[in-house]
């Protein structure tokens, strides 16, 4: 389990279920206090007073009743004759719907008759009251409200709380996962993973360090595979200047060598003359690739200054459009005139080489797309052609040197034109381009306005 989740989780409940406690404890005791100052006593004395005068009542009603009968001041009315039982002269009776009514049935003369008088009062309801209220009083009130009151509100309480809790896990959740991720990421990074990336997820400052960490990672990714080019090209070049250096010693007694045997004995001997030509056209070849080594071991000095892009790009296919007016090139550029901050020297080198490599790989018929893209701190050239394409299997290899995919080509070209990209700031990338052929983007950095 994940311990700063844990953490969190610990800390909720540490920080809830005291001050839960203390408030269930404290409402538990208003609760005891409220019903001991409840007037049950109260209420029981009403209750008995009620009921005695409900009897009063009832019995003056009756002495009323019998006194006007009796001095024969109420007059009766016939009552069915099942009002009295067979063996009963004489009852009273308390009628109406809700008990307010008395009736005093006499059995007289074989008949049976009605006197009758309003108690005023629906002592039916009024007694089922009484009954219901003292029954509720007998009942031990206080005790049952104290145990239901205290169980509703320790459920209650414990069912929020719970829901508290099962919150505040996915909120650990949410906040201890990115922290993990990063850990674990910072974890592959240490142990030399430079391809180690997270999800950004989420805003405020764990989304940021969660890009921040990726942008790490991407630059220090590419400052590993920058560093690895750049001693792989320091060790070419030694072995370059060191060749460069042996080659050429030799070559120059062997040129002079077979320029005098041709002096002395070509003029006679047509064999050895052209003997002598295959040998000095070779030796050309060989100075040609000795200047080119000396070229690649060459450190040539750096000079930035700041290069109107656009205008280099147009300037150096306009150089090289004579040389290939079979191939049609297409410029999508920036309309903001972008600017760089770099060598103008090394740079002309890389878009010669970039361009002049583009227009053999279209050959005749083809295109070449060269456009600039910017972004806050960097200018994106990118070249493409139509041509068959780079193998992916040679994408590992292509910046090598002596990895050369071109008719007598030296494999040196994108090699330096590399070194120089990374010189300059940049880098220089390859990609399928968008004509079907191969891309190439030249990246440098940017000169903005606080420069």
């Amino acid at each position: 389990m994940n311990r700063l989740r844990t953490r969190l989780i610990a800390i909720f409940v540490l920080a809830t279920v005291l001050p839960l406690s203390l408030t269930l404890w404290t409402t538990l005791q208003l609760v005891d206090r409220s019903l001991e100052l409840a007037p049950l006593d109260e209420l029981k004395g009403v209750t008995e007073s009620l009921e005695q005068t409900g009897r009063e009542l009832y019995r003056q009603a009756r002495e009323s009743l019998g006194k006007d009968v009796a001095a024969g001041l109420a007059e009766p009315t016939p009552a069915p004759p099942d009002a009295l039982a067979p063996e009963q002269d004489e009852a009273w009776v308390r009628g109406g719907v809700h008990g307010d009514e008395l009736h005093y049935y006499v059995r007289r003369d074989g008949k049976v008759w009605d006197y009758s008088r309003s108690l005023h009062v629906p002592l039916d309801r009024l007694t089922e009251q009484i009954s219901e209220s003292r029954r509720a009083l007998e009942v031990p009130l206080s005790s049952d409200l104290r145990g239901g009151f205290s169980r509703a509100l320790i459920l209650i309480s414990a069912a929020l709380w719970l829901a508290a809790l099962a919150g505040w896990i996915y909120l650990a959740n949410r906040i201890s996962s990115p922290i993990r991720q990063l850990t674990q990421g910072l974890g592959r990074v240490a142990a030399g993973d430079l391809n180690a990336r997270v999800e950004s997820r989420g805003e405020g400052e764990i989304g940021e360090a969660m890009l921040a960490f990726n942008h790490m990672a991407a630059q220090m990714q590419q400052a590993r595979e920058h560093l690895i080019q750049v001693t792989r090209v320091a060790s070419w070049q030694a072995l370059a200047r060191k060749m460069a250096h042996e080659v050429k010693n030799s070559l120059t007694p062997i040129r002079l060598t077979v320029e005098e045997i041709a002096s002395r004995h070509g003029g006679d001997d047509p064999f050895m003359e052209q003997a002598s030509q295959i040998v000095t056209d070779e030796i050309t070849t060989l100075e040609k690739r000795v200047r080119a080594f000396s070229d690649f071991a060459a450190e040539p000095p750096m000079m930035p200054s700041e290069i109107d892009v656009n205008a280099m790009i147009e300037e150096r296919i306009s150089f090289l459009k004579s040389a290939h007016p079979e191939v049609t090139y297409t410029l999508r550029l920036c309309a903001d005139q972008p600017k760089a901050l770099a060598d103008s020297d090394l740079v002309k080198g890389v878009l010669t080489n970039l361009l002049e490599n583009a227009a053999q790989a279209a050959r005749a018929e083809g295109s070449v797309l060269t456009r600039t893209i910017t972004d806050d701190e960097r200018v994106y050239i990118e070249v493409h052609d139509s041509g068959p394409g780079i193998n992916p299997q040679a994408m590992s290899t292509l910046f090598e040197p002596t990895i050369s995919f071109k008719k007598g080509g030296m494999g040196l070209g994108l090699s330096i034109s590399r070194r120089s990209a990374i010189l300059c700031g940049g880098d220089l990338q390859t990609f399928a381009g968008e004509l079907g052929g191969a891309g190439f983007r030249f990246i440098l950095p940017q000169v903005t306005h606080g420069q």
